[in-house]
Formats: structure tokens, C-alpha cells, sequence
């Protein structure tokens, strides 16, 4: 039996919606999971998805999800609620499922974890756990496991914000190396395997930029992009994280995983780089300045 190639996005964030863009600009049919029926569902169906109701931790809703469907991305934003979501789906796709594809987006820190280590956030601690379910389960799971965002607040809302007045980008990473990559390049990694998941299954993908760089390197990168002198700052973790960070109004979880990710940085956790960007999708990841450059008018106001 030929497996269908109709896509269900579990989750149209900011890497889950420009899947679908470029799924739905090759005619792959996509079905998004959304968890109520509002103007933001309303968008995607303009965009040509078909949209379901549902939410990942009830299993009735993610089996009728699933219902006809042969390829599916997982992906949730973070939260605690993560382990419990991957086990979901994993076992109604066992149950009721035909896939053929499952992409799971995890992220790289995984790749430095064991069953015991304690020095990573709780968030990350549920991916690494999320991804021995998927790989319990049988099924045929792809791992995709990216590094920091350029598209993170700590790479462009602070950052812009910093650089308009002072010229600087003020972060807690120390000496700490980084390669973060564009929301972009991640996404067309999960749609090149979902639009023919066979090759990649049981394959894990660690994506990064071209190269690492420390946060000095970072802004150099900023001021050539940017046509203006940037520097960097390094703030002592807790007062940034307690200037900063406690002022963002951000869940306990989600707060205590981005100050890990600070700390993991200033740690040097981050000094990584892979060719799997461009190994999968035959283009290689974008550069920060190139990045950064794209979005001149929103860095300088």
C-alpha cells in the first residue's frame, strides 16, 4: 500500500508555518493542529492548510488528526507539558497511525545528554526523554535537533533594542562560542524530509550555522550587516537574569530554561557546527550577517 503524503503539522509556530509555505508551494497537502478555532486558523486555511482542532495531550483529538495522514511533524513550543505530548503521539500513532514519517524537533543540547546529567534546563531534559519515546515506539522517526535561533529575542528583539541605543549587544555568554541558525534553514530541512521522509528515517540532524563565533565575533558580524559599529557586553548572568529575563513576564519553565541556555553558552556548550543544512537540502545554512543584513530596517528602527 502506497502511504498517503498528506502532512500534519502538530504545531505552526515559526518553523511549523514555514513548512507549510513550503510544503503547499510544491501541492503537498497539509492538515495543521491547531488548538482553537480563531483568526490565526482562519490565516492558515488561507494559506491552503486543511485545519483541525485538537491538542496534543488528549489522545481522541490527536488520533482524529492522524486520521488519513502519512507524514507528521512534531513539535510544541516549550513547555512542561512536552514529555507528556511526545508520549501521546507516539502511542496513538502506533495504535491508529500509518506513517510513514515522523519528524520530531528536538534540539542539539540532547546530543551532550545522558540518562543521568543534571546541568541542562527541564525543557531540555523533556527532549532528550521525548526522544527515547520516539525511538521506543517503532515508529519511523527523524530527529532534528537545531541549535540556538538567530530568530530568538536574544538575537533580535534585545539585540535591536541595545543597538539602537548604545550600540551593543549585552548577553551573559562570556567567552562562550555559538552557531546559531535561521528559522528559515530549519524549516526547509523538516520539509525536504516530510516531502519524502524514506532516506532520512532514522537519521538525527544536528543544525547549526556555517561556523561558531564568540559574542565579539557575533557583533562584528552585526556592524559589517549593519553598516555601524556594535560591540559586545558581557552582563553577569544573575543580573541579567534578574534585570532582564525575570522582567519579561515569561512562565517559570520557560524562564528557567532560557537562563540555562545562557549559562550553557557562557559554558561553552553551544561551540558546534554540522554541514547537515546543506546536506539535506543542498544549500548551505545562512551566515549571521547575511541574517542580520535581511533585516537592516528592523535592527536600526
Amino acid at each position: 500500500m502506497v502511504a498517503s503524503n498528506l502532512v500534519l503539522l502538530s504545531n505552526a509556530g515559526d518553523v511549523g508555518r514555514r513548512v507549510l509555505d513550503q510544503l503547499r508551494a510544491q501541492d503537498v497537502p497539509v492538515r495543521v493542529m491547531v488548538r482553537r478555532d480563531d483568526a490565526r486558523a482562519a490565516e492558515l486555511r488561507v494559506l491552503g492548510a486543511e485545519v483541525v482542532i485538537g491538542d496534543l495531550t488528549r489522545p481522541e483529538t490527536v488520533a482524529a488528526a492522524l486520521e488519513g495522514v502519512g507524514r507528521m511533524y512534531f513539535a510544541m513550543p516549550v513547555s512542561p507539558d512536552q514529555l507528556l505530548a511526545a508520549t501521546v503521539v507516539a502511542s496513538v500513532a502506533r495504535e491508529y497511525g500509518e506513517l510513514d514519517g515522523l519528524v520530531d524537533m528536538s534540539q542539539m543540547t540532547v546530543s551532550q545528554m545522558t540518562a543521568t546529567s543534571t546541568g541542562e534546563s527541564d525543557q531540555q531534559r523533556l527532549h532528550w526523554l521525548s526522544e527515547q519515546v520516539f525511538d521506543w515506539s517503532g515508529l519511523p522517526v527523524v530527529h532534528v535537533r537545531p541549535t540556538a535561533f538567530l530568530d530568538n529575542p536574544l538575537f533580535t528583539t534585545l539585540a535591536a533594542r541595545s543597538i539602537r541605543d548604545n550600540g551593543t549587544i549585552a548577553l551573559p555568554f562570556g567567552t562562550g562560542r555559538t552557531s546559531p541558525i535561521a528559522v528559515d534553514d530549519v524549516a526547509r530541512v523538516v520539509a525536504t524530509v516530510l516531502r519524502d521522509p524514506a532516506p532520512h528515517i532514522g537519521h538525527v540532524y544536528e543544525l547549526t550555522g556555517p561556523r561558531t563565533v564568540d559574542m565579539t565575533e557575533m557583533a562584528e558580524e552585526f556592524s559589517r550587516a549593519l553598516g555601524r559599529p556594535v560591540s559586545y557586553v558581557d552582563v553577569p548572568l544573575d543580573r541579567w537574569r534578574s534585570e532582564v529575563l525575570a522582567k519579561a513576564g515569561l512562565p517559570p519553565h520557560t524562564e528557567q530554561h532560557i537562563a540555562t541556555m545562557a549559562r550553557l553558552h557562557r559554558e561553552n556548550r553551544y561551540d558546534r557546527t554540522s554541514d547537515d543544512v546543506e546536506r539535506v537540502t543542498g544549500v548551505p545554512a545562512q551566515t549571521i550577517e547575511a541574517f542580520v543584513a535581511a533585516r537592516r530596517d528592523f535592527y536600526l528602527g
